[in-house]
């Protein structure tokens, strides 16, 4: 790692560029234009989020928010813990001294908001002792930790032994590497028989044991209760914007996609969420009674479901290219989250979570409930092709969104799913699915730059006749 990477931690570098775009808009547009002179790295990030107007000034100023909290922990005497995007994050904001950081987020704001990415963060991970195979939304930002670039977490929790075993092999050598103590979930194949809900329900009150053992403090009822009532609203913001997306044309602007998960994965349960949602849908309705599509020009060529996740390098420019195409970015299939009363959920009640505040112990069971369906924890968790598993997933994902194609990234390390993706690719083209397949990383662009990827993304469109 060069000397000039550690000048700064990552984590205040990432707070403090975040810290002057979420304020960006709160002086005069003379000032905002001269801050666009001075941050050309974030410029286009910047331009492209904000010039959504009051969503896009919610989505930065919720995320500087978590990165607030996480900042100050440390000298405000709470502990830090990290986790992967997957763990339900409602647990830890139930305790009064316990700020959680997560790996995969933490990633994508350097990957999008910094010149050279986390490129130095993720070799370094390689030089201490990980494979480069490992999954790079985990090495960008744990190479910073590793490297001391950060404050340090005071415990650990891996929330997807299993489901994503480079994923989990991260988080376990770090734990060994710098000799902080690790909590590890897990998950069987299946999904809803009983004993399978029994063991989720005993594995997830042993976390929390382990997280009021090292955070001397026990978990906040009253704290708890008020997150799950709001994140029972949260559910019913989220549904009605599904809702929106089915209509033809999607009247929801593709970057939503990256403010409802980004929302849903670093701030589930929190009000500052909650009006993000309100804003968003805002929008949604008058589009919708506009009868306009989302886009920048309020046409719709095309509409894309990506397989997995969507692309997070380069400044935001996935989501600049699907506005200049007039193309609609229907629900990222591995971030659907399965609460109840989804429109994707309809007729499979089993497979979705229900929030119970009656007392304790319903909270935790919803809570137990509501994690073994996170992204990813519910799809790959099993045989691809099995029950409630990705390709039915998928598929009814896309009889309800009809899509005109389908798209499918990762990382370069998501052998879980590099493993069956030609047989998944397969699978959709014999439903009529046009698929492709990007062999490139979601969160490394030194794997394939953009600009290649989308070549080939204007070429399978062209050649698919997919759109005009």
């Amino acid at each position: 790692m060069k000397r000039e990477t550690r000048e700064y931690n990552y984590d205040w570098m990432i707070w403090s560029i975040f810290n002057a775009g979420a304020k960006a808009l709160d002086g005069t547009q003379k000032e905002y234009e001269s801050l666009m002179n001075v941050i050309p790295s974030f410029r286009t990030l910047l331009h492209t989020v904000l010039r959504h107007g009051k969503p896009g000034v919610l989505f930065l100023k919720m995320l500087l928010e978590y990165l607030d909290e996480l900042m100050s922990a440390k000298r405000e005497g709470k502990k830090l813990c990290l986790g992967t995007f997957v763990t339900a994050k409602h647990i830890f904001y139930a305790f009064d001294n316990v700020v959680p950081i997560w790996a995969e987020p933490m990633t994508v704001f350097g990957t999008l908001a910094l010149r050279k990415a986390t490129a130095e963060y993720m070799d370094y991970c390689c030089e201490v002792g990980f494979t480069e195979t490992s999954c790079s939304a985990q090495r960008g930002s744990l190479g910073a930790y590793l490297a001391g670039l950060a404050d340090m977490p005071d415990f650990m929790i891996c929330g997807a032994p299993g489901i994503c075993d480079t994923n989990a092999n991260a988080i376990q050598f770090m734990s060994s590497y710098l000799d902080i103590p690790l909590f590890q979930l897990n998950f069987p194949a299946k999904l809803t028989e009983g004993r399978v809900m029994d063991y989720h329900r005993k594995d997830l009150r042993a976390m929390i044991s382990f997280i009021e053992e090292h955070a001397g403090t026990r978990i906040n009822e009253g704290k708890l209760r008020d997150l799950l009532e709001e994140q029972r609203r949260q559910d019913e913001l989220a549904s009605e914007l599904y809702d929106f997306m089915r209509l033809t044309p999607c009247p929801v602007p593709p970057i939503f996609q990256l403010f409802h998960y980004g929302g849903r994965l670093t701030m589930p349960g929190r009000k500052s969420y909650t009006a993000l949602l309100k804003s968003m849908l805002e929008v949604a309705r008058k589009n919708a009674a506009a009868g306009v599509a989302g886009t920048a020009s309020g046409k719709e060529r095309a509409r894309l479901l990506m397989c997995y996740i969507d692309h997070y390098t380069t400044d935001g420019r996935f989501w600049e290219w699907l506005d200049t195409r007039e193309i609609s970015l229907l629900p990222t299939l591995i971030f659907n989250f399965w609460h109840e009363g989804a429109n994707y959920a309809a007729g499979k009640a089993s497979e979705t979570y229900h929030i119970d505040t009656s007392n304790m112990d319903t909270m935790l069971d919803s809570l137990a409930d509501l994690n073994s369906r996170m992204p990813m924890v519910k799809q790959l968790r099993g045989p691809y092709d099995a029950p409630h598993m990705w390709l039915d997933d998928l598929l009814g994902m896309s009889k309800l969104m009809k899509p005109d194609f389908l798209v499918y990234i990762g990382s370069m390390g998501c052998r879980n799913s590099w493993g069956i993706n030609k047989l998944l690719q397969r699978d959709c083209e014999r439903e009529g699915l046009p698929t492709m397949l990007l062999f490139a990383d979601a969160f490394d662009d030194r794997v394939a730059s953009w600009e290649s990827i989308m070549d080939k993304l204007n070429e399978f469109m062209r050649v698919r006749r997919i759109s005009a």
